[in-house]
C-alpha cells in the first residue's frame, strides 16, 4: 500500500517496560522540562488534538476511577496516542502506589499501535517536569522560593523534588507533611538520601507547613477541599496545585490563577471547576500556563499565585515519544513480533496456517 508515493507498512509493535523508561529518562530533567514547554506552546498554537478525559467510574467502588486521555500531536514530534490511568487511593493503605498506567502510541500514518509502554512513571515525569515549570514561570517577578514544602508524599511529591533539583533549584528550608505519619517519615528518609541540602521539617498540620513555605506543592490523593483558610497564605505563595482539589473556592478567588488548559481544568469537581460552580463565572482564571509563557499575562509579585494543571495527554504523548526514540536508537527495543498477525486483506496463502 502506499500513500502519496511512499511506501506504508505496518509498524513493529514494542513494548518499554517501566524499568527501562525510568533508567531513560534519569538525569534528563531539564531535556523533558524543554519539552513540556515546547508541547505547551505546540497546543496553545492549535497543534494538537485533546479531547476531554473519559472517567470510568465504579458505583461499588466510589473512590476508584479509570481515566482515558486520548490526544495527538503535530509539532515536532507527530504522534497519536491514549494514556490509560487507574487512581485506586485505596492502594496506599496497603503500601503501593495509587496510581498505574499504560501508554498507547500510534502510527499517525497507518493508525497501527507501535508501543505499549509503562506509563506510571511517564505520567509522574510529566507532570513534575509541568510543574516545575510552573514554578520557574510564576516566580520571575518575585524573590526565588527558599523554602518549599510539601503536602502529600507520595510518587509524585518524589519526582516534583527530583526535578527541582535537576533543574537547579535549592532550598533553605524542605517543609513535609502528609496524614500518614509513616508516608511523612519516608518521604524525609528519601530527602535525606537523596543528600537534600536546607533544614528538613516534618510538620503536624497542613496550616504549618503552608504558613511556612514560600512555594507549597499540594500531592494529595483528597477528593475535596481540605485547605479553607485564606489566612494560611497571607505570606502570598506560588502553590503548585498538583493535585487539584485540595483547595476550598474562596482560596481561588483570593489569589491569581493559572492552569494549564481552561476546558480541561473546570470539570470533575476539581477546585477550579467548584469555584466555577459557586461564582457562575470564569473571572477568576488570570491564564494558562502558555499565556504565561508568551508573555500575554504577567503575575504580579504581591499576590498568591496558583497553578492547577488538570494534565494534558499531549505531554504524556510528548515524554512516551521521546523515550520511545531514545531506547529505539539505543537499539534496546524489546518487539512483539508478529503482534498483528491478520495483516494482509484477503488472509494468508493456506488459509488460517
Amino acid at each position: 500500500m502506499t500513500v502519496a508515493g511512499a511506501s506504508v507498512t505496518v509498524p513493529p509493535f514494542a513494548v518499554v517496560p517501566g524499568g527501562q523508561v525510568q533508567r531513560t529518562l534519569a538525569g534528563r530533567e531539564k531535556q523533558v522540562v524543554e519539552l513540556v514547554e515546547a508541547t505547551y506552546r505546540w497546543h496553545a498554537a492549535g497543534d494538537s488534538v485533546n479531547p476531554p478525559s473519559y472517567f470510568l467510574r465504579f458505583p461499588d467502588r466510589p473512590t476508584a476511577r479509570i481515566i482515558a486521555l486520548p490526544a495527538s500531536l503535530s509539532g515536532d514530534v507527530r504522534v497519536d496516542g491514549l494514556k490509560w490511568i487507574s487512581s485506586f487511593p485505596a492502594n496506599v493503605a496497603a503500601g503501593i502506589p495509587r496510581a498505574s498506567a499504560v501508554l498507547i502510541l500510534n502510527d499517525p500514518v497507518t493508525g497501527y499501535p507501535f508501543a505499549c509502554l509503562e506509563s506510571s512513571i511517564i505520567s509522574a515525569t510529566r507532570t513534575a517536569a509541568s510543574a516545575v515549570l510552573a514554578a520557574d514561570q510564576l516566580t520571575r517577578t518575585r524573590p526565588r522560593p527558599t523554602r518549599v514544602g510539601f503536602v502529600g508524599t507520595g510518587l509524585i511529591a518524589r519526582y516534583v523534588h527530583t526535578f527541582l533539583a535537576g533543574t537547579g533549584w535549592s532550598f533553605d528550608e524542605v517543609g513535609v507533611h502528609d496524614l500518614s505519619s509513616d508516608s511523612a517519615a519516608g518521604f524525609r528518609g528519601y530527602l535525606e538520601r537523596a543528600g537534600t541540602p536546607g533544614r528538613i521539617t516534618v510538620h503536624d498540620t497542613a496550616e504549618q507547613l503552608i504558613r511556612s513555605s514560600d512555594l507549597v506543592v499540594f500531592a494529595t490523593v483528597s477528593a475535596r477541599p481540605h485547605v479553607h483558610a485564606v489566612s494560611w497564605f497571607a505570606h502570598h505563595p506560588v502553590v503548585l496545585h498538583v493535585s487539584l482539589r485540595d483547595l476550598a473556592p474562596q482560596i481561588l478567588l483570593d489569589a491569581i490563577n493559572v492552569v494549564d488548559d481552561v476546558e480541561h481544568c473546570l470539570k470533575a469537581d476539581t477546585s477550579p471547576h467548584l469555584t466555577e460552580q459557586l461564582t457562575g463565572n470564569r473571572n477568576f482564571l488570570t491564564g494558562t500556563l502558555a499565556d504565561v509563557l508568551d508573555g500575554r499575562v504577567t503575575v504580579p509579585p504581591n499576590r498568591t499565585v496558583i497553578f492547577s494543571p488538570f494534565g494534558l495527554g499531549v505531554l504524556d504523548l510528548a515524554v512516551g515519544k521521546l523515550v520511545y526514540d531514545l531506547v529505539l536508537t539505543a537499539g534496546q527495543l524489546q518487539v512483539v513480533d508478529d503482534f498483528f498477525h491478520e495483516v494482509r486483506r484477503h488472509g494468508r496463502l493456506g488459509g488460517l496456517r
